[in-house]
C-alpha cells in the first residue's frame, strides 16, 4: 500500500511537472513562429537571426532551431540539429502544418521539445523546435522520491514495529486463556482470568470466568448431591445389616423378635428401593433425555395417582378430598405428571396432622391447567420456605426420617415440572398447612 501511495503521489507529481513544461515550451515555440509568420512570406538565414535577435523571452530555452520548408536548418545557435536527442522527423511533421511535443524524465533532468510550423497565407514556410532542459525541478523530483523512500522505510519498519508488538500482546493473552483452561481441565474452578479491554478477547476472558463459575458451582452440587446420596444409602444398609447381624449373632433370641427384626429389614429395603428410585429418577432429570410428550388429561391422570394413595391416607386416617375440572389436557408424559402428584400428595400426607386433610384442586384458565394440593399439616417455617425444593433438603431431619422422607420428593416435582415448561409455588396456609401450586401450559385440543 505504502509502495502504490508513492508511485501514485511521484507519478502525479512528473505528470504535472509534464503538463507544464507542455505548455511552457509550445507557448514559447508559438512566440517564435508567429513573429516570423508576420515578417516573412520566405525565409532565408539573415532574415531569420534578424527577427530572432528582436524577440525577446527566449533565454530561458535551452536549444531552438528554425528551418525553411525544406528542412534546412536557418537558425541553431547552440548547434542541436546534429544532437543525438534530436528528432528530425518531427520537422517534417510540422512542415506538414502539425504541432508536435514530447518530453521525457531521465538523468535528473526533464527534457521537453516542441515542434511548431510557420504558416504563411496557409502554407508552412518552416518549422520551429524549440528544446528545454530543465535540472532544477528534476532535482526536485529526485529528492522528494528520496524524502519518500525514506518516509516508506520509516512507515514500515514502524508498522511492522507495531504488527509484531500487537501479535505479542495478543499471543499473550492468548497464552493466559490457554493457560487458564488447563487449569480448568486440571479442576482448578476457582482460577480466574484477568483479561483487560474491552474487546473480544475480553469479553473471551469474561465469558470463561462465568464458565469457571458455573463448573464450580456444579461441582459443589455435584458433591454434595454424592455426599448426600451417600448418606441417604449408606444409613438403611447400616440398619439392615445391625439388624441381620443381631439375628445372627443371637442364636437364642426369640421367634417374635426375629419376625419384628425381618419386618424392621424389609422397610428398610423399601426405604432403600424408593430412594435409590428416586436418584434415578433425578439423574433423568439432570441428563435431559428426549421424550416423546403426547396430550393427557390430568382429570384422569390426577385421580389414576390418588387412587394408589387413598389406603395409605386411609391407614394414617387423613381425609383425601378432590375438585378436578374436565378437559384439563397438558403435554407431557403419564409417568411425569404421576411424579409430581404423587410426591406432592404423599408429602401432604406424611406431614398432616392426626384427622387432617388433603386437598387435590385442578382448574384451567384460558392459557394453563394449574394443579393444587393443600394439607392442614404442620406446615414449613418462613426461614425454610425457600429451601424446601433443594435436593436432601429437610425442615426437620429426624421427623422426615422417621416419616421416610429423603428430601427428594418436592426436588423431582420442580424439576419435572420445568421439564414441562410448568413451574411449581409453595406458600403457608392461615391456620396452617400448606399449598402447592404447578402451572401448565394449556393444550387445546379441540384445536389440534
Amino acid at each position: 500500500m505504502v509502495i502504490l501511495m508513492n508511485t501514485y503521489y511521484l507519478t502525479a507529481t512528473r505528470d504535472m511537472i509534464f503538463a507544464s513544461k507542455q505548455t511552457f515550451v509550445q507557448s514559447q515555440a508559438a512566440l517564435v513562429a508567429t513573429g516570423l509568420e508576420e515578417a516573412f512570406d520566405t525565409l532565408d538565414v539573415d532574415d531569420v537571426q534578424r527577427v530572432m535577435a528582436q524577440i525577446e523571452g527566449l533565454a530561458e530555452i535551452t536549444y531552438i532551431v528554425v528551418t525553411n520548408e525544406l528542412g534546412e536548418v536557418l537558425y541553431d545557435p547552440a548547434g542541436s540539429y546534429g544532437r543525438t536527442d534530436f528528432q528530425a522527423e518531427y520537422i517534417f511533421m510540422a512542415l506538414e502544418g502539425y504541432n508536435v511535443f514530447y518530453a521525457k524524465f531521465s538523468e535528473g533532468a526533464f527534457s521537453s521539445s516542441a515542434f511548431t510550423p510557420i504558416m504563411s497565407d496557409g502554407t508552412a514556410i518552416g518549422a520551429v523546435y524549440v528544446h528545454d532542459v530543465d535540472v532544477i525541478q528534476g532535482a526536485i523530483l529526485i529528492e522528494m522520491q528520496d524524502t519518500l523512500r525514506n518516509i516508506s522505510i520509516l512507515v514500515v519498519v514502524f508498522s511492522v514495529a507495531a504488527v509484531m508488538f500487537t501479535l505479542w500482546l495478543i499471543m499473550r493473552r492468548i497464552n493466559s486463556i490457554l493457560a487458564a483452561i488447563k487449569s480448568v481441565r486440571e479442576g482448578e474452578y476457582n482460577y480466574r482470568v484477568n483479561m483487560r479491554g474491552s474487546d473480544e478477547l475480553a469479553l473471551l476472558g469474561d465469558e470463561f470466568n462465568r464458565l469457571t463459575e458455573r463448573l464450580r458451582e456444579t461441582d459443589e452440587i455435584r458433591r454434595h448431591f454424592v455426599a448426600n446420596a451417600s448418606h441417604e444409602l449408606k444409613t438403611p444398609l447400616a440398619s439392615i445389616r445391625l439388624l441381620s447381624d443381631s439375628i445372627l449373632q443371637n442364636e437364642g433370641i426369640e421367634r417374635d423378635t426375629v419376625h419384628e427384626f425381618v419386618e424392621d429389614i424389609g422397610t428398610e429395603a423399601e426405604r432403600l428401593a424408593r430412594t435409590t428410585e428416586k436418584l434415578m429418577t433425578l439423574t433423568r432429570l439432570d441428563s435431559h433425555l428426549p421424550l416423546h410428550h403426547v396430550a393427557v388429561d390430568m382429570r384422569d391422570a390426577v385421580n389414576s395417582t390418588l387412587r394408589r394413595l387413598r389406603p395409605f391416607a386411609g391407614s394414617k386416617n387423613l381425609t383425601l378430598e378432590c375438585d378436578l375440572e374436565e378437559a384439563c389436557f397438558v403435554m407431557a408424559t403419564e409417568d411425569a405428571i404421576d411424579q409430581i402428584v404423587y410426591n406432592l400428595v404423599e408429602n401432604a400426607l406424611k406431614y398432616n396432622k392426626p384427622g387432617g386433610k388433603v386437598f387435590v384442586g385442578l382448574v384451567s384458565t384460558s392459557d394453563s391447567v394449574i394443579l393444587s394440593v393443600a394439607d392442614t399439616g404442620i406446615g414449613v417455617p418462613d426461614e425454610d420456605l425457600p429451601y424446601i425444593f433443594d435436593r436432601f433438603y429437610r425442615v426437620d431431619k429426624a421427623r422426615s426420617r422417621d416419616a421416610g422422607g429423603s428430601g427428594l420428593g418436592l426436588s423431582i416435582v420442580r424439576d419435572t415440572a420445568r421439564e414441562l415448561n410448568g413451574k411449581v409455588t409453595a406458600q403457608q396456609l392461615k391456620g396452617g398447612g400448606m399449598l402447592f401450586e404447578v402451572t401448565f401450559e394449556q393444550y387445546n385440543i379441540a384445536v389440534q
